[in-house]
């Protein structure tokens, strides 16, 4: 078994490499690895801070707690548990560069020469992507969340537990986070000839639906603004990876005509 990407013929000094089913396993298996090995000394770094860190998290939520007002828990490991999860939040941003770069060097094999290339704009852009989706959702969608829910039950006096806190800003950034990959995503299909720019458009409707429902997953809230608030940069993003795929498509179509030019 082997992975190909559309490129040169086979022949030429750019064949891919071959591997096996089991090399493939075996690959994966040691780029997880890794993975989990710079999550766990991220994880450590992230818990010698974690009450800055959580200084950061809890921003949004404190102007809207009542004067001397904290979060609660409601249990006695509740506390540990709380401070490992912020830990392991702010481990998943900070070895992402890393781990992305893992991802990176399972692919890579299964791309010719000059893609294999990439690996610095692949994780530049894979990070930068990821980063800009945590920051779109504490800046903008989280806010945007807890004013809206808080509001709605103005009525009542709020006792908002730090692990339920946690929990929803966690989906927020995070889900944010990999729906902002979306380009990337799209991207990479199209260097490997899995999709096209027609395609893509064609089916832009079917994209439209979808994402509208992973944004219902991650969204918090069951209004249709709040909806809108994660749905339409993804939309945009599609439509940017759309563009990039055409770029793709462009760029093939130049290298074939090049050696279709050569051979004549």
């Amino acid at each position: 078994m082997s992975i190909r990407s559309s490129g040169p013929p086979p022949g030429s000094d750019e064949d891919l490499p071959r591997m096996s089913l089991l090399d493939h396993l075996e690959e994966l298996r040691r780029r997880l690895f890794y993975s989990l090995i710079a999550f766990f000394v991220a994880l450590v770094a992230c818990s010698i801070y974690v009450d800055p860190i959580f200084d950061v998290l809890e921003m949004p939520i404190r102007r809207y707690l009542p004067p001397g007002k904290k979060l609660v828990i409601f249990g006695v490991p509740d506390a540990f548990l709380f401070y490992f999860k912020v830990a392991a939040l702010a481990a998943l941003f900070l070895a992402a560069p890393y781990i992305l770069y893992q991802v990176w060097c399972f692919i890579a094999p299964g791309l010719y020469r000059k893609e294999r290339r990439w690996t610095a704009a692949f994780v530049l852009s894979t990070t930068l992507f990821f980063l800009g989706g945590g920051l779109f959702a504490y800046f903008i969608a989280s806010p945007f969340a807890i004013q809206f829910l808080l509001e709605l039950g103005s009525r009542f006096e709020p006792v908002i537990s730090a692990d339920r806190y946690l929990g929803f800003e966690m989906t927020v950034i995070a889900g944010a986070g990999l729906m902002f990959e979306l380009p990337v995503v799209i991207f990479a299909l199209a260097q490997l000839g899995l999709v096209t720019p027609a395609f893509l458009m064609r089916n832009f409707r079917w994209a439209v639906l979808i994402i509208f429902i992973v944004a219902a997953v991650v969204t918090p809230t069951p209004d249709v603004v709040n909806l809108c608030v994660f749905a339409l940069p993804a939309i945009l993003l599609y439509l940017l990876g759309a563009g990039a795929a055409w770029v793709v498509a462009r760029n093939k179509r130049k290298r074939e005509l090049a050696a279709e030019s050569a051979e004549s």
